[in-house]
């Protein structure tokens, strides 16, 4: 189900004679200005800002017609982001403009919606070279002007998959590693051995030497990459790039297929896609974020901790942990549920939470969470029983039985456990069980 937001922009996104003009809808204060001045690599800038916006208008599994869903964009102390996901949700693009591709002053902070409209792709297709490329993230009022002066308003629906996908990424990649580097060359030529579009097999990619080799089977160190096709937003951006660096969780033999990031560096910005375990799946539907969610007595922290975030791009667990007067797992499951609002999301390279608001209410992803509100109303009917580190789930149709393994996961006897043997998160009466009994994070 999509929320539809109202927008209205001061006028079109578009490429004039001093430069890009990108208009956005606005952010924590009346008519902020984001950032006005050049990005010191226009030509790459420009590439990365057509990658993410191609990313959120297409669909990798089951293709349809081409979206019209406007990136995300967050403007704070010295670096400027774009965010989008893509049509099915299974790939999140992301670019980080540094402070060294900025040539200018980030006067404002916030976060919006950015509209990147056909004929400003067209002209961002155009830059080349060391034409300038002046950025101006600046709405001066809520109404939208056309070229001639009339007046649009422009409603831009923000599909509730989005808030859920936001919300599993950061968990997700919280737990990732650097596990390759290799040179932009190396890149280019590994890139060009990945199967076609449409391609949905699993493989796993494994660092040796100056470059990766691709297996059909997971090993220690391997970074998983299903449906390679979905990487090709990046080549827009590899010929300005040094290096492709490759995040993802640890895995041996026999893992199951996991999420991962590749990452372009160019020095003055960074373009990451992260994919999904498989190209059918959807962030959305993942379930990592489900604990946080769950936890009721996070709440409070996260309500703190949020008072004190101050739009950093690289959060400082220690500090924050220092100035809430809490330890530092606290803050860490306070971060989690605030991200489970958009309020926070991670930055693979930095191996830090960054600061955002995105323009969802702050209870809509636990609101159009099924699995949550299943296990919400297990609870609330006395359906849970405790026996010991075990319980029993009595629902009108079925008993089910949910045990606590010594590593803290749970399993459990119903179908949906069965068919997923807890990679799609846990199910609703895992849930119910740990709101009842388990501490915040014991739940996988």
């Amino acid at each position: 189900m999509n929320a539809v937001q109202t927008y209205r922009y001061l006028q079109p996104s578009a490429l004039r004679a001093a430069g890009l003009d990108l208009q956005t809808c606005g952010g924590p204060a009346a008519n902020p200005r984001f950032f006005a001045g050049f990005l010191t690599a226009p030509a790459a800038a420009a590439a990365g800002l057509l990658a993410v916006a191609e990313v959120a208008r297409t669909r990798y599994h089951q293709p349809v017609n081409p979206a019209s869903l406007d990136p995300v964009v967050t403007g704070s102390r010295g670096r400027l982001r774009f965010e989008s996901f893509s049509g099915c949700c299974g790939v999140y693009a992301r670019m980080d403009v540094l402070p060294a591709g900025l040539d200018g002053e980030i006067s404002g902070h916030g976060t919006t919606n950015v509209d990147v409209n056909p004929p400003l792709r067209e002209a961002l297709a155009r830059v080349g070279g060391i034409e300038p490329l002046h950025v101006a993230v600046d709405p001066d009022d809520l109404t939208v002007s056309t070229m001639d002066g009339s007046v649009v308003e422009r409603k831009v629906p923000l599909p509730g998959r989005w808030l859920r996908g936001f919300a599993e990424v950061h968990v997700l990649t919280a737990g990732f590693e650097p596990r390759a580097e290799i040179a932009a060359a190396e890149a280019a030529a590994f890139l060009r051995r990945l199967p076609a579009a449409g391609d949905r097999s699993v493989l796993w990619a494994v660092p040796a030497g100056r470059t990766l080799r691709l297996t059909s089977r997971p090993v220690p160190g391997a970074v998983c990459l299903a449906g390679a096709g979905r990487l090709a937003a990046l080549r827009g951006v590899l010929r300005h790039a040094r290096t492709l660096r490759v995040y993802g969780p640890a895995v041996r033999a026999g893992s199951p297929a996991v999420p991962s990031t590749w990452e372009l560096d160019t020095g003055a910005l960074r373009l990451s896609l992260t994919l999904s375990p498989e190209p059918y799946r959807g962030f959305s539907g993942e379930g990592a974020a489900l604990a946080a969610l769950a936890g009721d007595d996070v709440v409070d922290d996260a309500e703190l901790v949020g008072a004190l975030l101050n739009w950093d791009p690289a959060i400082d667990v220690a500090a924050l942990a220092d100035a809430a007067a809490l330890p530092d797992e606290r803050v860490r499951a306070a971060l989690a549920q605030l991200g489970t609002a958009g309020r926070v999301g991670y930055d693979v390279a930095d191996g830090a939470y960054f600061h955002r608001v995105m323009p969802y209410d702050a209870g809509r992803a636990e609101r159009d969470n099924p699995r949550l509100l299943g296990a919400r109303a297990l609870v609330e009917r006395g359906a849970v029983e405790r026996d010991g580190e075990n319980a029993t789930v009595r629902t009108d149709a079925e008993t089910y039985r949910v045990r606590r393994h010594p590593d803290g996961a749970y399993s459990c006897s119903c179908r949906w456990w069965a068919r997923h043997r807890g990679q799609r998160g846990p199910c609703r009466h895992a849930l119910a069980v740990s709101m009842v009994a388990a501490p915040v994070g014991a739940l996988s």
